[in-house]
């Protein structure tokens, strides 16, 4: 089953950094739009941040927006999620997937059409 692979999670103090990387063996991920999306204990997963295959459009949700950094690296086969200044309300498993709506100039986090889902990386902020 393809599917990507999420690292970099752990335990942090708020207001501390981590880097997430989303990578994947079989399946290029410059061919897609790709997005990060969160679940926090109790709560439903939502969308963080995606972006388009070339790199060129990037968008964040509103309460990660000048904290959070999405990049890629197309040598690499990687997508980073760096989060700075994070806070005890960030702590959730990660997740990145694949958009499955090809060769677009935006990308949106539309959970549904996201592909090729991983395991998850566990962020924790203490406090």
């Amino acid at each position: 089953q393809l599917q990507f692979v999420e690292s970099g999670g752990g335990l942090v103090q708020s207001g501390g950094s981590l880097r997430l990387s989303c990578t994947a063996d079989e399946i290029t991920l410059a061919d897609y739009a790709i997005g990060w999306f969160r679940q926090a204990p109790g709560k439903e997963r939502e969308g963080v941040s995606c972006i388009t295959n070339k790199g060129s459009y990037t968008y964040y949700t509103d309460s990660v927006a000048g904290r959070f950094t999405i990049s890629r690296d197309t040598a690499k086969n990687t997508v980073y999620l760096q989060m700075n200044n994070l806070k005890p309300e960030d702590a959730a498993v990660y997740y990145c997937a694949a958009w499955s709506v090809l060769r677009q100039s935006t990308c949106e986090l539309i959970q549904y059409e996201y592909l090729y889902w991983g395991q998850g990386a566990r962020v924790t902020v203490s406090s």
